[in-house]
């Protein structure tokens, strides 16, 4: 069995999982016209990566509320080395936000990516994992 910690800066969202984001009602979103909300940290969840010696993995989940309702974006990350964390697979951000393209089609998961990593890099994640490894490893 891995050791697992769980820890969370705010009230945990009842459905406050990554995969539970699937279950959220889904948000429509222009993706040409950034949204003014203002996502925080849910909770990160971490498991000791049994390939990487002394290395985390885990995810990191984060959430808005907008007028439309509220938005959810999680995904996975790994330590690289100590203390030094990277998302796992950029491609595969898991969110409840569904952009809408230019001719209002529903854009795909991978024509959706850039949009998700663009929120995602103006998030203090890496910081929140950091601040949950020193909580694990103390």
């Amino acid at each position: 069995m891995q050791p697992t910690a769980h820890t969370n800066s705010s009230p945990v969202h009842p459905l406050a999982t990554a995969w539970a984001l699937r279950t959220w009602p889904p948000l429509l979103w222009q993706a040409a016209e950034p949204k003014p909300v203002r996502f925080h940290h849910l909770g990160t969840h971490i498991t000791l990566t049994a390939s990487l010696s002394g290395c985390f993995s885990g995810q990191t989940l984060w959430m808005a509320h907008g007028a439309e309702g509220e938005a959810g974006m999680a995904w996975d990350w790994i330590e690289i080395a100590h203390g030094v964390v990277a998302m796992a697979d950029p491609l595969t951000v898991v969110s409840n936000v569904r952009f809408i393209g230019d001719e209002g089609e529903v854009l795909t998961a991978l024509q959706a990516a850039p949009y998700l990593n663009g929120l995602v890099h103006q998030l203090p994640w890496q910081r929140e994992v950091a601040r949950a490894l020193r909580l694990q490893l103390n």
